[in-house]
């Protein structure tokens, strides 16, 4: 989902992790009327352009390993049993820069069914092991013509997680966010979220495509090894104050998101390279959101900087500058 002008860690547990009860920085979700990102504040990103689909005429077809090939129409797939998620929804950042943090964030109530649905009445053959997503964008890249943009999980990856998605905030979804149907994943960074879905295939090898195996890969640390973009990093964003803000004389209130694979579990905030302090963090619900985070402050007139670093329960720790997730930092001006 990422756009090329402007790359996995231990999986996320099947259910969030509980804080601890007696931790006073903890409080329960009482999610603000910015919770979920309208949709005109939504990040768009293509490489292929947005494609014109005709409604009237498109279709998914869920094929290759399967007993039961599926087509399906769109008034067939709307016509299906339907559930929500809310889910934190990140862009990864250009394959070419994947250290360069972007921050490009939203949290989004989508409309659809799971995957799983549809696997099950296909029926998935027992050498079937990776799914390939392809979009209705094609074009050209990197030199390259005719390509059509393409993801792949690993089969039970895609089922317990690949959510399809036909509505976006209540609303059926716009064409530049994928409309008629796009896949969404959880815990995932947005390139795994095809947009404009029209093929699944269930395949025994993972497929070798620009947007595979080419791009959107990275080496981890700790590891060697080049892997597949796929699992979000721990991360927060300072939302208020803005960048370059000039406030009143008084009290300072820092305001930001979190996120990541599994429950942030701590947030701290350092003021002017002071020490990292805990500020309030909203505990996971039941979903895989963002989490707010807030503190107060009395500041001294004049300029000031904040930062802000997230700890998840899986214990990683948002690092210094220079990774794509490294401490967020915000400057302003009080007085």
């Amino acid at each position: 989902m990422t756009a090329p002008a402007t790359p996995t860690v231990p999986a996320a547990p099947s259910a969030p992790l509980t804080p601890p009860p007696e931790d006073p920085s903890r409080a329960d979700p009482a999610p603000g009327p910015d919770f979920v990102t309208p949709v005109d504040n939504v990040f768009v990103r293509t490489h292929l352009g947005v494609p014109d689909i005709d409604p009237e005429t498109w279709t998914l077809t869920v094929g290759g390993l399967v007993a039961h090939p599926l087509r399906l129409d769109l008034p067939a797939l709307l016509a299906l049993p339907r559930e929500q998620l809310t889910a934190v929804h990140e862009c990864f950042g250009s394959p070419f820069r994947p250290d360069t943090p972007t921050r490009a964030v939203t949290n989004i109530e989508w409309t659809g069914l799971p995957l799983a649905a549809l696997l099950e009445r296909a029926l998935p053959l027992p050498a079937a092991r990776h799914v390939r997503f392809e979009g209705a964008d094609t074009g050209s890249f990197q030199g390259e013509d005719g390509l059509s943009y393409v993801k792949d999980l690993p089969l039970e990856t895609a089922r317990r997680d690949v959510f399809l998605a036909h509505g976006m905030n209540g609303a059926p979804l716009r064409a530049r966010h994928g409309h008629p149907l796009r896949a969404v994943v959880p815990r995932m960074f947005g390139t795994n979220s095809v947009k404009w879905l029209t093929r699944v295939v269930l395949t025994e090898e993972r497929p070798q495509h620009m947007f595979t195996t080419t791009f959107y890969t990275r080496v981890l640390p700790g590891s060697d090894t080049p892997q597949p973009v796929r699992a979000l990093d721990v991360n927060s964003k300072i939302l208020t104050p803005a960048v370059g803000s000039q406030l009143p004389h008084g009290d300072v209130a820092f305001r930001g998101r979190a996120w990541s694979t599994t429950e942030v579990v701590r947030l701290d905030l350092s003021v002017d390279d002071g020490p990292w302090e805990p500020a309030t963090l909203d505990a996971l619900g039941a979903e895989p959101t963002w989490q707010g985070f807030s503190l107060r402050r009395t500041l001294r007139p004049g300029p000031h900087t904040v930062r802000s670093r997230a700890t998840d329960a899986a214990g990683r720790v948002q690092p210094p500058p220079g990774a794509r997730n490294s401490v967020h930092e915000v400057r302003f001006t009080v007085g």
